[in-house]
């Protein structure tokens, strides 16, 4: 089969279109061809070995492991299915945060991880959801416990986290959304249901007298102390993973680091991290509010397998709006 590989850490450069062996199906496996794969900075971050950390996470230390492929997620059409799956069967769309494997024609993914793919959405729309929405829900739902008529304010609303965490915090009952982006993304961040959207090159939210009953920060670009300042005095401050700052050796584990620490000493703030977890639950969920009209993905451009590596340049950049998508199968 065809995929996008690599065999050392690098620029985009060093991404190959090649053909690999297909993956075989295991027991508690679904074997999905790919029709579409969204990326995401943990797909830049492990290209680049930024930071150094990650390669203990892939068992890499001086090269990925052979034929290493990225996209961490997918959507496309089950193949066939492990002895023990019973909830997909072969012809099933399906979507589903994979981590690795989504720049290939087929993928083998736990059945625990997969759902079946929004009636509504096409395949390049499902597969910009996964882990962003997934990252998501867990910052606003299950680590920020959102409150009905709470007030959420979103740094960095306009990228792939930043924009379903406006969707999800309206569509979970908050009272007032604001959404931090850049002035040319304003009017999309209101069209997705922001009561209030912040230009961040004119207006500097954390010198602002308003308070929040939650921040989601989705950037990292501010320190920890002026954040908190924006909070209510019991108000909960949700650091998403995959963040700036912290140095090639740490990283964004810097910051996730420095709130654990301060945790301890907060209350009755709350300071609570998120990273995501594939999970078939979630995304379950998440089709239910994508089918009524809820939560809808936001993609910025559209590649071609052949041109992974364009992709993967164009996120680096860091301006995208909402999410970067790879067709792989027509």
């Amino acid at each position: 089969m065809k995929a996008i590989v690599i065999n050392q850490y690098g620029p985009p450069d060093v991404m190959r279109l090649q053909d690999i062996d297909k993956p075989v199906v295991k027991d508690d496996q679904v074997l999905v061809r790919v029709m579409a794969a969204g990326i995401n900075p943990h797909d830049w971050r492990v290209l680049r070995s930024d930071p150094y950390l990650v390669r203990l996470f892939i068992k890499g230390l001086r090269k990925p492991p052979a034929n290493t492929v990225l996209g961490s997620d997918m959507a496309g059409v089950v193949e066939a299915v492990g002895r023990d799956v019973r909830r997909f069967r072969p012809g099933d769309e399906v979507y589903a945060e994979i981590g690795f494997g989504g720049l290939a024609e087929y993928v083998a993914v736990p059945a625990a991880h997969v759902a079946h793919k929004p009636a509504n959405l096409t395949f390049e729309q499902a597969a910009a959801v996964p882990m962003a929405a997934i990252t998501a829900l867990c910052a606003v739902r299950h680590a920020g416990r959102l409150a009905p008529g709470q007030t959420v304010l979103v740094n960095g609303a306009s990228g792939g986290v930043g924009s379903f965490a406006v969707q999800l915090a309206k569509a979970l009952g908050a009272g007032e959304v604001t959404g931090v982006c850049s002035g040319r993304n304003l009017e999309l961040i209101r069209s997705i249901g922001a009561d209030h959207a912040i230009d961040y090159t004119n207006e500097d939210f954390t010198r602002s007298p308003r308070r929040y009953g939650m921040v989601v920060d989705a950037v990292g670009n501010h320190p920890l102390a002026k954040l908190r300042h924006v909070l209510d005095c019991d108000g909960t401050f949700v650091l998403v993973g995959g963040l700036k700052g912290g140095g090639k050796l740490l990283g964004p584990m810097a910051q996730v680091l420095q709130v654990k620490l301060l945790a301890r000493f907060a209350s009755p703030q709350r300071l609570v991290t998120v990273t995501a977890k594939p999970s078939g639950d979630d995304l379950e969920f998440l089709k239910g509010l994508i089918e009524t009209g809820k939560i809808t993905p936001i993609i910025d451009r559209v590649y071609p397998l052949d041109e992974a590596a364009d992709a993967m340049r164009y996120l680096e950049q860091g301006h995208t709006r909402g999410k970067v998508v790879v067709t792989v199968a027509d």
